[in-house]
């Protein structure tokens, strides 16, 4: 794609970006490669965000994310176009499980996001006791129950199966993507397709059914996960390389303390005392940071923006000698937990099970990781690594048998990083950016989806409101809205 400006001879136009997750570093590349002059600001030590690569006993491992949503095209097409495109693996294994009271049951097929569609294998998870199954199938029989705007995912999905339902499944899959609670978010923007099931009334299980039926009915669209050899840590370094290879500037340490308005454009105060002039701002930050940076330019979009609250989590990863799992291995990719058992843990992913390439690169060891953390529970990421990791192999050795101490450990704690989609966030999303002044733009996780391709879909469509799509190739953009098909179940 030919670097272009949108008048031959003028001079570029100027792009500021604050903030150095995958969100700005793929507004700042696309924006560079448009031919901006692009300067994008980290006030952190490196880029990447929560993308992040490190070590356990030696062998490299994500330390957030590590996984991609495959079915949406943004992620796996930014992978490729950067360079990584032989290094896109798939998952040796998808067969997750939920840890439900005390015992391991297959994640029952024919459901979206635990909500059931499939009743015969929903009781053959053994997940639900009769009398929740039976009040699962009573749904097929109720009167319709329709709602008006938005609902919480938990409220409206017990009325029609049950309470079980929500507990058992549909929580323990919403909060390893949200690290979130069902009855406070949004069921129109973390599982957008049965919205126009809660508006009808109509059966949901019949709904749900039907949806997958006609999913499962077209072309078929591919393996729904992908990783990259190595670790999805390796896409921001390359993006970022990418954007410093069409000519972008990218300046580690260096925060934002301020935004004004020019005569030209807007001025941002750096942490560094120096300052930088822009004829546009991408704000790729938390709502907490965009808001305090906007300021008073746009009050409406502050307030919205300080109503999005943020959950904590904290992922520990294990090495463990092979001889410490048994001789029948691992039982799928891992599992999830409902909240409503107690546990600690809230999802487990067994990564050397998971990913052949990860696998080879352990050699003997088995590496697992656990997360742990809920919206409004961050006080139990207070406690010090060693208690974590401690609390974390206790629920590990209940549920899969651990019968050696791990080799090495590692403690990643993510504050503040999971925004909550309560009821009614496309409004409030909607009104944010409706009160933006001309030359600002926000996104982020905060706005249209917390996974991968979401963020990089984000990213390009603050750049195209921002004007750059009149310079530039009209190949430089992928859809940047999509319709949040299959989102929800990107972490789980």
């Amino acid at each position: 794609m030919a670097s272009t400006t949108s008048n031959s001879g003028a001079r570029p136009r100027r792009l500021a970006v604050v903030g150095g997750g995958i969100t700005g570093l793929t507004a700042a590349q696309v924006a560079a490669r448009a031919g901006w002059q692009v300067t994008l600001l980290e006030a952190g030590s490196q880029t990447g965000g929560k993308l992040a690569l490190g070590g356990v006993a030696g062998v490299q491992v994500d330390l957030g994310a590590e996984s991609i949503l495959a079915r949406r095209p943004e992620g796996t097409g930014l992978a490729e176009e950067v360079g990584l495109a032989e290094d896109l693996v798939h998952p040796a294994t998808t067969a997750a499980g939920i840890w439900s009271r005390g015992e391991l049951h297959p994640l029952p097929g024919g459901q979206l996001m635990g909500v059931p569609g499939d009743l015969r294998a929903l009781a053959a998870s053994g997940l639900l006791s009769a009398a929740a199954l039976a009040r699962v199938r009573a749904d097929r029989l109720l009167p319709r129950t329709p709602v008006e705007g938005d609902v919480a995912v938990g409220e409206y999905v017990a009325r029609r199966v049950g309470r079980d339902v929500v507990d058992r499944l549909v929580e323990p899959l919403l909060g390893g993507v949200y690290a979130g609670h069902a009855d406070r978010l949004s069921l129109a923007a973390t599982v957008p397709q049965l919205a126009p099931l809660a508006i009808a009334g109509t059966s949901l299980t019949n709904g749900v059914r039907d949806l997958l039926a006609a999913r499962s009915g077209s072309e078929s669209r591919g393996p729904v996960f992908a990783g990259i050899r190595g670790g999805v840590g390796r896409l921001p370094i390359a993006v970022g390389a990418d954007a410093k290879r069409h000519g972008a500037e990218l300046r580690v340490g260096v925060g934002a303390r301020a935004l004004t308005k020019t005569v030209d454009g807007w001025r941002l105060e750096l942490s560094d005392g120096t300052a930088l002039d822009a004829d546009a701002v991408v704000l790729a930050v938390p709502g907490p940071e965009a808001a305090r940076l906007l300021g008073e330019h746009a009050t409406t979009a502050v307030e919205q923006l300080a109503a999005i609250e943020y959950a904590s989590m904290a992922i520990v990863t294990f090495a463990f000698p092979g001889a410490a799992i048994g001789p029948e291995g691992l039982p799928g990719s891992g599992f999830l937990v409902p909240p409503v058992d107690g546990r600690a843990i809230k999802a487990s992913t067994f990564s050397t099970a998971k990913w052949p390439w990860l696998a080879h690169a352990a050699g003997n060891l088995v590496i697992l990781r656990a997360s742990l953390g809920r919206h409004g529970e961050e006080k139990d990421l207070d406690r010090d690594d060693e208690d974590l990791v401690k609390t974390a192999l206790s629920d590990l050795t209940d549920a899969i048998g651990i019968t050696a101490a791990p080799i090495d450990t590692h403690v990643q704690r993510w504050m503040d990083a999971l925004p909550q989609y309560a009821v009614g966030h496309l409004d409030r999303v909607a009104a944010v950016r409706a009160a933006l002044p001309k030359g600002i733009a926000v996104a982020g996780a905060a706005y249209d989806g917390v996974g991968i391709p979401a963020c990089i879909a984000s990213a390009r469509r603050a750049v195209v409101e921002l004007g750059a799509i009149g310079a530039m190739n009209s190949e430089a953009l992928t859809d940047v809205k999509q319709d949040g098909d299959d989102e929800g179940r990107e972490e789980s």
